[in-house]
């Protein structure tokens, strides 16, 4: 059994590295026998065997959702060498560099502090400064203000908010924090602080981060909260302002009836949706073949758009692959919370992986006209430094989490069989 146990670890990657090879050598023959395509796919290959080689000679706990997350970026790193290589693929090897040191030291940093329970109040705070600096000196991008320029370097504080918020809920759904606040018992603060950070999106526009943000914490209502009514409170609430901001929102407005008829505006408002659902139809089940589609017809086909293109030139089967790898993803993570034995650390897993879920289902439910679309990237495909180095720190505290669980096993079990030895 444990040397089939051992064969079926290395099959993903195994895998990884067949899925590289192929796929940066037809991209090669098919742009034109460019040379940098090979050493960007060589580069990006070593990353991921230097990850891997570390996280299994470490024990660093599950040795699945790293192979898995990796083959995500290579399909992304692909699409983004075969749309602009020097403006989007090899800045995208540097972020995934940056992406898996955040993984290591997010994994060192959680898994060596012991009190990220007690924090909430910090996680609030850091969360609404994050916010306030956005909207005092951020700049508007796509009719969001979520951008925050420092030098020449530009980034979203809003990805990191989303862990902030995660770890502040996290404190209270653990059961760590019991104490009322001003006479607020703990449920109605995190409420509070739930509808302060929604609130700050909805002054910076960012709907996406929004929705995400509010879907985790219904799910994790739904999950540890005993009343019923409390989780159907919340759900009346956000229909309520929901239809609310349609009504007095003409930005919202715009969205939904681009979302329900973009053919009678297909030059102008309903142009990117058209175009997305044109390219997903022309690629058919087995896609155009790679180097064979027409990406730059799709608008922010680099980040919004990024599971068109793939849909384009690998087919339905190549997007069906990115929904497959994430589920895998989330069903692993889901492993991870539920074994640990620990309150806050199967929260905070728990969240991050609605995280991701709700990442991946709103940005391919959108551009393929099954929800109103909003502008968030695809975790570890779409380009975007501060998306790739979030998800790998987030990715970072799930591994710790299973290491964390895997060693309280491993010392449970040499405990139950130390006294077997004693006697023999």
């Amino acid at each position: 059994m444990s040397n089939i146990s051992g064969a079926g670890r290395g099959r993903p990657v195994v895998l990884l590295v067949l899925m590289n090879l192929l796929g940066f050598g037809l991209l090669y023959f098919a742009n034109g026998f460019n040379i940098n395509i090979i050493w960007v796919g060589l580069g990006l290959l070593g990353l991921f065997v230097i990850m891997y080689a570390v996280l299994t000679l470490c024990k660093m706990g599950d040795k699945f959702i790293v192979p898995m997350a990796c083959m995500l970026i290579t399909m992304g790193v692909i699409l983004l060498c075969r749309i602009d290589i020097e403006k989007y693929g090899i800045k995208q090897i540097a972020w995934v560099a940056l992406g898996g040191a955040a993984f290591f030291v997010a994994y060192a940093v959680y898994y060596n502090f012991k009190y990220w329970h007690k924090l909430w109040i910090l996680y609030f705070l850091g969360g609404a400064a994050l916010f306030i600096a956005t909207l005092l000196f951020g700049k508007t991008v796509n009719g969001s203000k979520n951008w925050l320029q420092i030098g020449g370097f530009a980034f979203q504080p809003s990805e990191i908010t989303k862990i902030l918020f995660i770890m502040f809920l996290s404190c209270h759904f653990s059961g760590c924090r019991t104490e009322p606040l001003l006479g607020l018992k703990p449920r109605y603060v995190t409420w509070l602080g739930t509808y302060v950070f929604i609130g700050f999106l909805v002054l910076q526009r960012d709907w996406g981060t929004m929705l995400v943000l509010f879907s985790i914490y219904i799910f994790m209502l739904y999950v540890y909260e005993k009343s019923r009514g409390f989780l159907l409170m919340n759900i009346g609430a956000a229909s309520v302002i929901a239809i609310l901001g349609y009504h007095f929102l003409h930005h919202i407005q715009v969205r939904v009836s681009t979302w329900l008829d973009p053919w009678s505006d297909i030059s102008n408002k309903g142009y990117q949706i058209t175009q997305s659902l044109f390219a997903i139809a022309s690629g058919g089940y087995f896609g155009r073949g790679i180097g064979n589609g027409s990406p730059g017809y799709i608008p922010e086909v680099h980040s919004d758009f990024i599971f068109s293109a793939v849909c384009e030139e690998m087919g339905v089967f190549g997007g069906a692959a990115i929904i497959i790898l994430f589920f895998l993803i989330a069903y692993r993570c889901f492993k991870i919370s539920i074994q640990t034995t620990d309150a806050y650390d199967k929260a905070l897993s728990f969240g991050l992986t609605v995280m991701f879920a709700m990442q991946t289902f709103i940005i391919v439910g959108g551009v393929t006209k099954m929800i109103p679309l909003t502008g968030i990237t695809l975790p570890f495909v779409s380009y975007g430094g501060t998306s790739i180095v979030v998800s790998f720190a987030s990715l970072g505290i799930i591994q710790a989490i299973s290491a964390k669980s895997e060693r309280g096993k491993n010392l449970e079990g040499d405990a139950s069989n130390q006294p077997q030895e004693d006697q023999q």
